[in-house]
């Protein structure tokens, strides 16, 4: 998971399990065969790139969280686990598939990322991506926008973190990098949440660029007046539990042989 701050590793595997949930269909877009080499970006705690290893490929796992990828090796101490940006990394080999589950989103330098991803990969070589796309949680950043706006006369938009593209905008980008973009998809994949706490786990491990400044009684105040804004749209009161209005982007190119 690339990220722009520091990550509670304990929170995103107690509560946030459903990122790496939702990666399982990614993986069997990936294939991952014996014998190959997968190189994972944003990899977050490990547990997809445990799931490749399975599959008897070799795996390397990179993740710009120094938090991720400690809790990623205590986890799966057998795996090749690293500290690297996504968009400023450089692998001793390269790889047979480049694999990126709910990462890239947080890679502002989106053209960099695909340029290393692509110096990364063999000739040949596969890429097979999801991310958060154009209208990502789009209820959720109004919210947060229009309660710090009112109640602290912060401009939110100037701290958004995330790169949220059109399938066009994209699949351009990758193209300029030199992939041959073969698929590109941008679906509504409402997510449920985990519990009654479940956006305020959200909020807290995902939307902390938001709120950086404020005090604790601040930022705990915005986030229920968030929370207060949302639960007529997000909220189901009979099941108690929330739904995030998550859109996401899939890719798969391919690097030319020659």
């Amino acid at each position: 998971m690339e990220t722009n701050h520091d990550w509670n590793a304990k929170l995103y595997d107690r509560k946030l399990a459903f990122v790496s949930g939702y990666g399982e269909s990614l993986l069997d877009a990936l294939r991952p065969r014996p014998g190959e080499t997968v190189l994972d970006v944003g990899c977050g705690t490990g547990d997809l790139a445990k799931r490749i290893a399975d599959a008897g490929a070799a795996v390397v796992g990179l993740d710009a969280s120094p938090a991720m990828i400690e809790e990623a090796r205590r986890k799966y101490p057998g795996l090749d686990f690293r500290v690297a940006r996504a968009e400023a990394f450089a692998l001793e080999r390269q790889a047979d598939a480049v694999f990126s589950n709910a990462a890239l989103h947080w890679v502002t330098d989106a053209a960099g990322a695909a340029a290393c991803m692509f110096a990364a990969a063999k000739p040949g070589g596969r890429l097979v991506a999801e991310f958060g796309g154009r209208g990502n949680v789009g209820a959720i950043v109004e919210a947060v926008e229009t309660v710090l706006q009112d109640r602290f006369g912060i401009d939110a938009a100037a701290r958004n973190p995330w790169y949220f593209p059109s399938v066009g905008e994209y699949a351009s980008l990758l193209e300029d990098a030199g992939w041959e973009v073969s698929y590109a998809e941008l679906y509504d994949r409402p997510t449920p949440l985990d519990g009654e706490d479940g956006l305020l786990a959200w909020l807290t491990a995902f939307a902390a660029p938001f709120f950086a400044g404020l005090s604790d009684a601040d930022a705990a105040r915005a986030k229920a007046d968030v929370q207060d804004a949302l639960a007529p749209r997000l909220f189901d009161e009979k099941n108690r539990v929330w739904t995030a209005d998550y859109r996401r982007l899939r890719v798969a190119a391919r690097k030319p042989s020659a």
